[in-house]
């Protein structure tokens, strides 16, 4: 039934803009890091530690992308009152709601771990042609980019979560949705500002998404009105 369900929510999508997006994300945030560390702070590019830092925190930017489809699967559907239809189907709204966040989760997680591989290929290739990178790349290195980058997107795809509750499902603010990502996405990037370790308010980031998903779940029979 979900899976059903999470089929239906991709053919409801204007399926063209989606791809249209989705690569444009990927052509910018593959050539980001290696402009970072010419334009920006060579520093990035002397260990890989610096470096990988760097593409997780460009790869935040498609939390952006959440925003996104959290617009089109819920906000959309509620200004074009075409969720009332979903609404009359003989399932439950909590596992309604269940169907488009598993929706979103997967093309969040399929759209960043091509984002990751597509960056990690394309820094390497372009240093070839550009040295900037100022290590030396070793099996060690390309063991711990694969694995930092499901954690990485798993990141992702909580901290998107995070405008859902109160921004998409409550108020229905496309706008404040979007603002919300911007916010949240790159506050990590100022977390001396908050004298936090980055790590440390990238976890309380993705303890907020969890929250915000329960809460979208939990209070789905009720807030879930038209």
């Amino acid at each position: 039934m979900l899976n059903k369900l999470i089929s239906l929510e991709w053919k409801k999508l204007k399926q063209k803009s989606i791809f249209g997006e989705v690569v444009i994300y990927l052509i910018i945030l593959m050539v980001m890091p290696l402009f970072f560390i010419k334009m920006v702070s060579a520093d990035f590019g002397k260990s890989f530690d610096a470096m990988f830092e760097l593409i997780q925190s460009i790869q935040r930017g498609l939390v952006l992308f959440g925003a996104s489809l959290i617009s089109q699967v819920f906000i959309d559907e509620y200004k074009n009152k075409t969720i009332s239809l979903s609404f009359s189907y003989p399932i439950s709204r909590q596992k309604l709601f269940v169907a488009k966040i598993l929706f979103i989760s997967r093309f969040i997680f399929l759209t960043t771990i091509a984002s990751f591989l597509l960056t990690g290929v394309t820094t390497y290739l372009l240093n070839l042609a550009f040295p900037i990178i100022q290590f030396p790349l070793t099996l060690s290195h390309i063991a711990s980019y694969l694995g930092g980058m499901f954690t990485g997107s798993l990141i992702v795809i909580l901290i998107s979560f995070i405008p859902l509750f109160y921004f998409a499902i409550w108020r229905r603010g496309t706008i404040p949705t979007v603002i919300c990502a911007i916010t949240v996405m790159n506050l990590p990037n100022f977390s001396s500002v908050f004298h936090l370790d980055s790590k440390l308010l990238i976890a309380i980031l993705c303890i907020l998404g969890a929250f915000s998903l329960f809460l979208s779940v939990k209070t789905a029979e009720r807030v879930g009105e038209i």
